[in-house]
């Protein structure tokens, strides 16, 4: 096996080159089959597994250059400030403005297999480090601090809020559909639900919140008689 400062050397050129490796891959390069002592040569000089992959990749500690939120990708192999993948997972969530949807998480993360995370978020629920709660038809993941967890909820129902209240693109043709079943009736204009669902009958894709913009857009009023 190389001797330390030999090995030092070796490992800093090699990094400098290829940014991460694998374990048989520093075998080679330190001239032993020893996990031991590879693993007290990295240790010399610090070292940082992936929270992806089982945490087979490796790199030096001074290699990763970190985005605002302590993650670091080389190809498929992920680094993280916070170290193992369950601290990831509890920082991202415990640091979030508005808490954090397992899509939201699977984005980051870029994980090949989900169940990976899946079984995360189990594990550190279980171990009280983050709580859930259900919202908009979702999980949300939220800090185990209660008065966090109170304020990533407001911001996360607020969010909601703005979504559903922001205009959908919609086609001129879709816009008249809507008009002429709302205005089949000479006397009162229907609700916007029963709009979208005679439409939907006839296969336009349409939402009550849509026929609900439409509305807006030309100050019709359900129930009230249409203008002149």
């Amino acid at each position: 096996m190389l001797t330390p400062d030999a090995s030092e050397s070796a490992l800093r050129s090699y990094f400098r080159q290829h940014r991460i490796a694998e374990l048989s891959e520093l075998f080679r390069l330190l001239g032993t089959r020893s996990r031991m002592s590879v693993f007290r040569r990295l240790k010399a000089i610090g070292y940082r597994s992936s929270f992806n992959h089982a945490g087979r990749y490796y790199t030096l500690a001074d290699v990763p250059q970190f985005d605002q939120r302590g993650l670091w990708f080389h190809h498929h192999a992920g680094f993280s400030c916070a170290g193992t993948l369950k601290d990831t997972v509890v920082e991202l969530v415990d640091g979030s403005a508005a808490g954090m949807t397992p899509k939201e998480l699977l984005a980051l993360l870029k994980l090949p297999v989900t169940n990976t995370l899946y079984n995360t978020l189990h594990a550190v629920r279980h171990e009280a480090r983050i709580d859930r709660r259900e919202l908009g038809g979702q999980h949300l993941y939220i800090s185990a601090d209660q008065q966090r967890a109170n304020a990533q909820l407001m911001q996360r129902r607020q969010a909601i809020g703005r979504e559903s209240s922001a205009p959908v693109p919609m086609s001129d043709e879709m816009v008249i559909a809507v008009l002429v079943e709302a205005l089949q009736s000479a006397d009162a204009l229907v609700s916007a639900s029963l709009v979208a669902s005679r439409l939907a009958a006839r296969a336009v894709a349409v939402t009550t919140a849509q026929v609900e913009q439409i509305f807006t857009r030309y100050g019709l009023e359900p129930e009230k008689k249409t203008v002149d």
